[in-house]
């Protein structure tokens, strides 16, 4: 018998905290980031305090209130903890979007983190180009010291180093792996702050009460891995899942193996969509690449981050189209970080690097600049050359980089948008602002659009043709079901519970801290 707990992601998507009690043992499935919990409370400009540890969102139940996390994060004030019921023996990680794992950082560092190798690289990458705090703190971290106010837990001395995680991975780890995970940039200087890296081997060097099969899935990110958990219960977990991406196949793989699992425990993310049909990866490429083929001057392509499989995509486009691609220094690094556990070079003469000006002034970017002096730096593309000859290029830009326009200065151009829809009146904002960035420069846009005259309303309207889902369409979700067969099934990752009771029998539907036995 084994009791499942839900601390956080059972009515929402993402914000996945799945706690399974074992008997005399315990572990979590993901431990993600609810964004909608703390969109609630916070934004870019009021943000949880760091130097007030984890006080700000246990005070605020945007964690649950367990015994877990680090003790350098918990200051004199901060609200009363229970423990669990068992010793937590592991973090399992599905994948590397943070709402299932952008709260691994925060957890005891003795908890080791079980994920794919690629999930490793890819948490240590976003980690080193990303902006320090306790919410990017996902491969090291750096320990809070005790002033004479016991509340305040500003960072220690520059002299104690980073505490790097310790990872099982669901495969050996190549040398190159290990050494990124034990590198961090800028750490050789004279004063900088080094890094302690943590174990990282094949979990089954790692003693289990469990046996732990894992089956890397088709997902909108590499590295995506569901799981299937077996003890006196057998659980499979799905994490986020698909059909209709390049590893298809690999998908079908863990629905074999998880065949009448006593417990399923899956996202549905889609549950209730209505939209009929579903678009493959390789059907947006298409439409893309007919897009690029006649566009006439400067492309901007505009697919989210670390869809690394849309970015290939674009990369065979702009091969076909005799341009060459141009993305963000945070998007080189990310690729040579998957690069150290698959040894596949990804940054070819095909790819540029784009040269933001000002960007000379690396102090906050030594990830970047140790990038560039290494034997195999990239090549940069100036916002001048773009200029001179706009349909050479695709650019590869989000809403956060309009402002490199101002640099460009281009005429006209083509900009498509390859990502999800608004599901926020955040996001709608930035898509205003956006069409009035996208108006201001002339370009043609496809993917979305924005017209009062048309609509009636300033609201974005979406082409489902130019965008793949990363998550299973409702006819997905039923095969999962059909196929898997469990005796209960528990729906989380989702807004539709109620779908779930409808087509399906042995549904358990579970709200965020309940606990059921099975």
């Amino acid at each position: 018998m084994v009791a499942v707990t839900i601390y956080d992601g059972a009515e929402t998507i993402g914000g996945n905290k799945i706690f399974v009690d074992g008997g005399r043992y315990g572990y979590f499935l993901d431990f993600g980031r609810n964004f909608k919990k703390y969109g609630q409370y916070f934004e870019e400009f009021l943000k949880a305090r760091d130097t007030r540890g984890l006080h700000d969102p246990l005070t605020l139940e945007l964690l649950p209130r367990i015994r877990v996390y680090r003790d350098d994060l918990l200051p004199g004030d901060a609200p009363p903890l229970k423990r669990l019921s068992v010793p937590l023996v592991a973090v399992i990680v599905s994948h590397a979007h943070l709402d299932h794992c952008g709260h691994i950082g925060i957890l005891d560092s003795r908890i080791p983190i079980v994920t794919t190798p690629t999930t490793a690289a890819i948490l240590k990458g976003m980690q080193d180009c990303g902006r320090a705090s306790l919410d990017t703190c996902l491969a090291y971290g750096a320990p809070r010291s005790r002033g004479d106010d016991p509340r305040y837990l500003p960072s220690s001395k520059a002299t104690i180093p980073f505490q790097g995680r310790e990872f099982l991975l669901t495969a050996p780890p190549t040398e190159e792996l290990k050494g990124f995970l034990a590198y961090r940039p800028g750490a050789s200087g004279p004063r900088a702050r080094g890094l302690c890296a943590g174990a990282c081997c094949q979990y089954g060097e790692h003693a289990f009460p469990f046996r732990v099969f894992p089956f890397e899935v088709d997902h909108s990110i590499y590295g995506a891995c569901a799981f299937v958990i077996e003890d006196d219960t057998t659980i499979a977990y799905t994490g986020d899942i698909r059909f209709h991406g390049r590893f298809e196949r690999e998908t079908g793989r863990f629905l074999d193996r998880a065949r009448d699992a006593s417990v399923l425990i899956m996202e549905g993310t889609r549950a209730g969509d209505p939209t009929p049909g579903r678009v493959s990866e390789q059907d947006v490429a298409e439409q893309c690449r007919a897009v690029v083929e006649e566009a006439p001057g400067l492309v901007i392509a505009d697919f989210g981050p670390r869809n690394f499989e849309r970015l290939e995509s674009f990369l065979e486009i702009a091969v076909s189209t005799g341009r060459a691609l141009v993305v963000p220094a945070k998007d080189c690094y990310m690729l040579r970080s998957i690069e150290t556990v698959d040894g596949v070079c990804r940054t070819g003469s095909n790819l540029l690097v784009y040269r933001e000006v000002g960007s000379d002034d690396r102090n906050e970017r030594r990830w970047e600049t140790e990038m560039t002096e290494c034997d195999e730096a990239p090549c940069y593309v100036d916002p001048v050359e773009i200029r001179n000859d706009p349909a050479r290029f695709i650019l590869c830009f989000s809403f956060y980089d309009m402002k490199h326009l101002l640099d460009i200065k281009p005429d006209s151009g083509t900009y498509i948008y390859s990502a999800c829809e608004a599901f926020n009146e955040e996001m709608v904002i930035d898509f205003q602002r956006l069409w009035t960035w996208l108006c201001r420069f002339d370009f043609s846009v496809h993917g979305f659009h924005l017209d009062r005259e048309t609509y009636g309303d300033d609201r974005p309207r979406f082409d489902p043709r130019f965008h793949a889902s990363g998550h299973a369409h409702p006819s997905d979700l039923t095969t999962i079901v059909d196929r898997v067969d469990p005796d209960h099934l528990i729906p989380v990752h989702t807004e539709r519970q109620d779908w779930f009771a409808e087509q399906f029998e042995n549904v358990v539907l579970m709200r965020d801290g309940e606990t059921r036995a099975f």
